[in-house]
């Protein structure tokens, strides 16, 4: 009897990699496609199958508790907010991300917002466009030695990142409470706890998870520690700001700017104050994205569920 894999949703032109990844591993496989967005829609086809590949379609508690052969659920990418981890842990179902994909991209992307916000590239860009031809249009602008770029979170992306703007010559702070401080110092990081690093940072990268104690971890009181002259730049999940608070502090000038890849809502509204605002670059949740890194990720989470399905373990399993 063939394995059944259910795709809740995609967002891809073609399959091709992943069922080439089903394909070669020789098991008979039946692959079941569909544009899920409901949890309703999720388990009117996710009842009996064997394993579920995940990109957006919530896979919640409700969802598991219908599952009845379901071994492993493998998601699209880095976080797995779509999925209730402890629900599929009770179950005993396996759980699945592709932590390593995107390494290089997220931190390249951080970095250009980064400098693009330190140098001022795109407010110069937009005021040469407007007829501007004058270099007081991006005052104030320092040094980088003279600037504390400051990470929220010290796993692979955000290490990866201070690696590339240490030698720039930034001083490099970083908070997490999982890290050591002479992990932090052997790379030349300075752990701070998170008053610390909210009000000393220029430039505050994010990089932690979306979880239930992350969620609004940059409110409207911490807006409020930051320096007037700070920028948020967040390449990670876009409900760890909250962003009416942020909309509020660009506006009333109580931080300088910000750089975002990712929104509360997305696509972000047209309706968004951030949209008007010269002081905010937005990037349509992009920073994953080369082609190499989005074959990789596909290839990784088909490869999960056919290690799951053979009676091995996935080196990506987290329940």
């Amino acid at each position: 009897m063939a394995f059944k894999i259910l795709l809740t949703d995609y967002e891809f032109e073609h399959l091709q990699y992943e069922e080439d990844v089903f394909k070669e591993s020789g098991l008979d496989i039946d692959f079941i496609k569909a544009q899920c967005k409901t949890e309703e829609e999720v388990i009117e086809l996710a009842k009996e199958v064997d394993a579920i590949l995940n990109q957006y379609a919530p896979v919640s508690r409700r969802v598991i508790g219908s599952l009845e052969n379901t071994k492993i659920i493998s998601r699209y990418g880095v976080g797995v907010n779509t999925i209730d981890l402890d629900a599929a842990k009770e179950k005993g179902i396996t759980v699945a991300n592709v932590p390593d994909y995107g390494m290089e991209e997220v931190s390249n992307h951080a970095l250009a917002l980064l400098l693009s916000w330190a140098r001022k590239v795109t407010l110069l860009n937009n005021e040469v466009k407007k007829g501007n031809w004058d270099f007081k249009a991006c005052v104030p602008i320092h040094r980088f030695n003279e600037q504390t770029v400051g990470v929220l979170g010290f796993g692979r992306i955000p290490r990866r990142f201070v690696e590339k703007v240490k030698p720039l010559g930034f001083k490099m702070a970083a908070y997490d409470p999982f890290v050591s401080a002479e992990d932090m110092a052997a790379v030349g990081v300075q752990k701070m706890n998170l008053e610390e690093i909210i009000s000393e940072a220029d430039y505050l990268s994010v990089h932690v998870p979306l979880i239930d104690d992350t969620f609004h971890l940059i409110n409207e009181e911490r807006l409020k520690q930051m320096k007037r002259n700070a920028v948020i730049i967040n390449t990670a999940r876009g409900p760890i700001i909250d962003e009416k608070a942020l909309a509020e502090a660009l506006e009333k000038g109580i931080i300088a700017g910000a750089a975002l890849d990712v929104t509360e809502d997305e696509p972000v509204s047209i309706d968004s104050p951030l949209l008007k605002m010269d002081n905010v670059i937005i990037t349509p949740h992009s920073a994953w994205y080369s082609e190499e890194a989005m074959i990789e990720l596909r290839q990784k989470a088909a490869k999960n569920i056919v290690q799951v399905l053979s009676g091995e373990k996935t080196p990506y399993a987290l329940t």
